[in-house]
């Protein structure tokens, strides 16, 4: 039997089904640990439960980082899903123990993913408002999200990978949702960033009745090309001696990056990042040293290696394949420009993907993009690639909601993707004002990957940096702001993103607006930059 029909069955399956010892609701004095435990009882195609305990509520604390809200106790179910030779997708789920609200959660995972980990901090925000939260692990374990090695020469998890895991998560979560409250999810929602974005646009390309409201952050969009991204710089930065870029020169390169922007009016005086670095035009030669080298100057091989990373993978002649890193983006931060000159165990950060195509002695040092990207793309495109390709039509005829976010200081995946994809579906689906109805993005300036950087990056709780004030406000959070417009059709013009101290936990630096792209936060000329009610919101044209 095809997988995708298995899939389908699991839900069927749960209808009726009686788990020995379970009562289908809570009733007073029963004894929650054993109603939990026996959801181990529970069958489903191609599935087996794994484990399932019941977890203590915890009350809040305070800490030195200050105030770490506590949990409802909820019962920790743990599946493995499966369907076919060589696919094992692992499931986490947690069902609070009382006080569900009739929603299920599912959430993404990150880079080559192999874990349950990265999905907590979204299941700890599901929890809080009282949904059933389940996660995957990809089915790439024992794979890590920064080691896939593991998978050279498993095809099958690839396709679980880049297609289906979150689907089997979502099918089985919902089965075993239903088996213990004893009725289905009224509503079901998802978020994740980065590869957890990739297998959010999936849900919403391919399996549209999967989720009424989807977020997602940073999404992969072109899998194989943006691995081989990454590698262009790697190899730019490690190619020849010289050419590294140290963490001085980094700072060198941002605040010469943000000087010449905000000259060009792509930004604001006392301001540590570039508001609209898309449209800034930036080149690194006036940082050229004129005579001695040292940390106020770029030498010849310094600034080669500056250029390869804003550019991005172009052929012989110059012409750019794919997307560069914007100016603002030169961090020597967690993931930022330092990150991919470091190798990982002797490779190029992600580079197992190439080990997949061309084996495990591959070696970095003799690849062409000209020539080897076709065989890349060949190969592994069909399988990885899938949210190049698709429509949000039928997820938008039935309603469904999706938010789009993505930091202008990612330098893991280029923003201008996501800027393309929708681009790409407004021109499917009728124009930008059509697609506004069902789909919004909104451009963070300074964030970095799903988070950090020196810009506002405190506007989604499922990310574990909780806004203020407290997430459930649209205005401040977008997973709240995403169930506002799946629920009572309130779309969202204007997101408030904060700026937290990194020094002293608690206070807020700044706060800006986001807005839903093409629009820009413009400043109203008057008043604290730091305070979002002196910017408005304006399209193009207006500007």
């Amino acid at each position: 039997m095809k997988r995708k029909h298995r899939l389908a069955l699991v839900a069927a399956s749960a209808i009726g089904c009686a788990v020995p010892g379970m009562a289908q609701a809570q009733t007073p004095g029963e004894d929650v640990a054993a109603r939990c435990a026996a959801l181990a009882g529970l069958t489903l195609p191609d599935t087996s439960i794994a484990s399932a305990t019941l977890v203590p509520a915890k009350p809040s604390e305070t800490t030195v980082a200050g105030a770490v809200p506590g949990h409802r106790s909820f019962c920790r179910v743990v599946a493995r899903v499966r369907a076919e030779a060589g696919s094992d997708v692992g499931v986490e789920l947690w069902l609070p123990i009382q006080g569900w609200t009739g929603v299920f959660h599912g959430n993404g995972s990150g880079g080559f993913a192999g874990t349950f980990a990265l999905g907590y901090s979204g299941m700890v925000e599901g929890l809080r408002r009282g949904f059933a939260t389940a996660t995957t692990d990809g089915g790439t374990a024992p794979a890590t999200p920064l080691e896939g090695d593991a998978l050279i020469g498993q095809p099958r998890k690839w396709r679980d990978w880049g297609r289906l895991s979150a689907h089997a998560m979502t099918v089985t979560g919902k089965a075993i949702t239903r088996a213990f409250y004893g009725q289905d999810a009224a509503k079901s929602y998802y978020t994740g960033c980065s590869t957890g974005g990739q297998m959010g646009l999936v849900e919403a390309l391919y399996y549209p009745e999967d989720y009424d409201g989807i977020l997602v952050g940073a999404p992969v969009m072109n899998r194989t090309w943006g691995h081989a991204a990454v590698l262009w710089n790697y190899a730019a930065a490690n190619r020849a001696p010289g050419r590294l870029l140290s963490e001085a020169k980094l700072k060198l390169l941002n605040s010469a990056a943000i000087a010449s922007c905000w000259k060009q009016g792509h930004g604001l005086a006392g301001d540590r990042f570039i508001s609209d670095p898309m449209a800034c035009r930036f080149d690194p030669q006036v940082l050229e040293c004129k005579g001695t080298a040292s940390d106020s100057c770029l030498t010849k091989s310094e600034l080669e290696t500056a250029r390869a990373f804003y550019s991005g993978p172009t052929d012989r002649r110059g012409k750019p394949l794919f997307h560069g890193w914007l100016p603002g983006s030169e961090m020597p931060d967690i993931f930022g420009w330092s990150f991919l000159q470091t190798p990982i165990q002797d490779q190029p950060p992600f580079g197992a993907l190439f080990k997949w195509v061309f084996g495990a002695k591959w070696d970095w040092r003799g690849f062409d993009f000209a020539r080897d990207m076709a065989r890349v793309d060949a190969q592994l495109g069909p399988i990885v690639n899938d949210v190049t390709r698709g429509s949000l039509a039928a997820f938008a005829a039935r309603g469904g909601k999706l938010i789009v976010f993505h930091g202008l200081a990612d330098t893991l995946v280029p923003p201008g993707q996501s800027i393309d994809f929708f681009d790409r579906h407004a021109a499917q689906l009728g124009g930008a004002a059509k697609l506004s109805q069902s789909a919004r993005l909104f451009m963070a300036p300074g964030m970095m990957h799903c988070g950090g950087g020196t810009g506002p990056d405190a506007f989604n709780a499922t990310l574990g940096i909780p806004p203020r004030p407290p997430s459930d406000d649209a205005r401040h959070d977008l997973f709240s702001a995403l169930i506002d417009w799946t629920e009572r059709g309130q779309a969202p013009d204007r997101i408030v993103a904060t700026r937290f101290s990194r020094e002293e936990p608690g206070r807020i630096e700044m706060q800006r607006p986001l807005c839903p792209h093409p629009q820009r936060a413009v400043y109203r000329g008057t008043g604290s930059t730091g305070a979002e009610s002196n910017f408005r919101c304006e399209s193009p044209a207006t500007r």
